[in-house]
């Protein structure tokens, strides 16, 4: 039934990792959605900033260079997905993996996600952003925490 669906945002931090095991243990024998946000033509920003920088021509710009290393990071993020639902799914959850391309932030994508798949919640790893983190959260959380349709767990790394 999608409205059991468990959407788990994973970076591969050890705030995720933590978020996925405490899913595992709260939400069991539910399917899960474990979701990678990769954000496509970075390689390409980069590489075009000393060429920017500089005034050069594009034609010095190494753009398929630029391209591998796109590929590269698309490839690393769906393995990141798939590690983090085979955590899930040792820990008892129904998980799937998904890798899905950043269109807007990372928080805009996971609460999209949420909304199309009927999400019944959405669990984030929780960063610490230094002796104010009790205070502050990162964009992204609170991102998903104003914008998500349904209930957001946030569970910190420690």
């Amino acid at each position: 039934m999608a409205d059991d669906l468990v959407l788990i945002g994973f970076d591969g931090t050890p705030a995720a990792e933590r978020a996925v095991r405490e899913s595992a243990a709260l939400f069991s024998s539910r399917p899960a959605l474990v979701v990678t946000v990769w954000e496509p033509g970075r390689a390409f920003d980069l590489a075009l900033i000393p060429a920017r920088g500089l005034e050069l021509p594009l034609s010095s710009v190494d753009i398929r260079t630029a391209a591998e290393a796109d590929e590269a990071a698309y490839r690393e993020a769906q393995q990141l997905a798939r590690w983090g639902a085979q955590l899930a799914n040792d820990g008892g959850l129904r998980a799937e993996a998904l890798t899905v391309a950043d269109e807007r932030s990372v928080a805009g994508t996971l609460v999209a996600l949420a909304r199309e798949r009927a999400a019944a919640v959405v669990v984030l790893g929780a960063h610490r952003h230094g002796r104010i983190a009790e205070l502050l959260v990162g964009t992204t959380t609170r991102g998903v925490l104003q914008h998500a349709p349904c209930p957001t767990l946030v569970v910190r790394a420690d």
